[in-house]
């Protein structure tokens, strides 16, 4: 008798007749959908009727995570806010003193006669793009020569030096940043007054305040400020503050290691200056007294110093004038100098010259026999 199971109990195939089917159709799916796409109407159908779904579950997450920002938001505004009445009363009271100080400067100005040193005129600007070469802190401005823009001219923005226009075209100008290894600009320490040149980095990422003796008083934490002796770049700009100082027994000066203050890579609007100085310039050099000696004696010349002038024609130290000669003394007689001698060229040709006028002047003597 033929024992065969109940409907109910079929197994079909087998366990693993079905594993090798899936893998068999899951690996044409993966294989028609990554080379011919066949699947892209089915995961957009799939995604569109699922999206309902999908919000229904992020509801309670997003309206916990929209009461948490909001009560952040509330927080960080109150304090801002309050940030913000501080910096505003602190900068009322500085206006206030700058606005006290101009008036107290234009007073003495006035006092002691002394004419305005410089007048400063802004174009802003917005960077356009970075320079291609890599190893340069350089950008490119959408301002040129057409706009007014100067070869030289400082580059600012609200919280410092960002750097300096070194290349102007019609309508683009490149700026050099203050970080770039090449660029130096001269500046002091606001609390001393000391006075040195800051230079960029080959990294670009710091600043080096160069020709600071070891003795010089240089603190963590100074600020930095343009001094305005190369007549480039207006007095007072903040330039960087001084993060780490390195004074080293072997050598003369120290290393002072600075930040920028303004956000030289961040900036995007800039403010062109034009600086105008009305310092005059400086007077040409004379030279000293051993220079001019020295030249005179290359040249062949006698010198313009008493001391060593001599008598051209004789060979002789100069004679001092009568004037300095004590009060009193008698001149003496100098003895009678012997003339030069003559060359025996010259004394040759004088005695040829004297034969014939000896023997134009002699009488002829009659010889004996000849007729008169």
């Amino acid at each position: 008798m033929e024992y065969s199971p109940p409907p109910l109990f079929k197994q079909g195939p087998s366990a693993l007749a079905r594993l090798l089917f899936f893998v068999v159709l899951a690996l044409a799916l993966l294989i028609s959908d990554a080379r011919f796409q066949t699947l892209e109407i089915v995961r957009g159908v799939l995604g569109a009727g699922l999206y309902p779904l999908q919000r229904a579950a992020l509801v309670p997450r997003d309206i916990f995570m929209g009461a948490a920002d909001l009560a952040v938001t509330s927080a960080t505004l109150r304090g801002d806010n309050v940030k913000l009445h501080a910096k505003d009363l602190l900068l009322s009271q500085q206006a206030n003193t700058a606005a006290e100080l101009a008036a107290e400067n234009a007073h003495l100005r006035a006092l002691l006669q002394l004419s305005q040193r410089s007048t400063t005129q802004s174009l802003p600007a917005e960077i356009q793009y970075d320079t291609r070469d890599p190893f340069t802190q350089k950008v490119v401005i959408g301002r040129g020569a057409q706009q007014g823009i100067q070869n030289g001219s400082p580059v600012v923005n609200e919280d410092g030096v960002i750097g300096q226009v070194t290349r102007v075209f019609p309508l683009q100008a490149e700026v050099t940043l203050l970080t770039d290894k090449d660029q130096a600009v001269p500046v002091q320490i606001v609390r001393t007054g000391l006075r040195s040149v800051i230079y960029g980095t080959p990294k670009g990422d710091a600043l080096d305040l160069r020709f600071v003796p070891i003795s010089a008083d240089v603190q963590t934490g100074d600020e930095l400020v343009t001094s305005g002796l190369d007549g480039v770049y207006p007095p007072g700009l903040p330039v960087a503050k001084v993060v780490r100082v390195d004074k080293q027994a072997d050598t003369a000066f120290a290393r002072v290691i600075c930040l920028p203050v303004a956000p030289v890579r961040g900036a995007r609007q800039l403010l062109v200056l034009h600086y105008v100085n009305d310092v005059p310039p400086r007077p040409a050099e004379e030279p000293d007294a051993a220079t001019i000696a020295k030249e005179a004696k290359k040249k062949g010349g006698k010198p313009v110093d008493g001391k060593g002038a001599t008598d051209k024609s004789a060979g002789k130290p100069a004679e001092k004038p009568a004037a300095e000669k004590p009060a009193g003394e008698k001149p003496t007689a100098r003895p009678a100098e012997k003339a030069p001698a003559k060359p025996a060229a010259a004394e040759k040709k004088s005695a040829t010259d004297k034969k014939p006028a000896a023997e134009k002047n002699a009488k002829p003597q009659p010889t004996p026999g000849a007729k008169p």
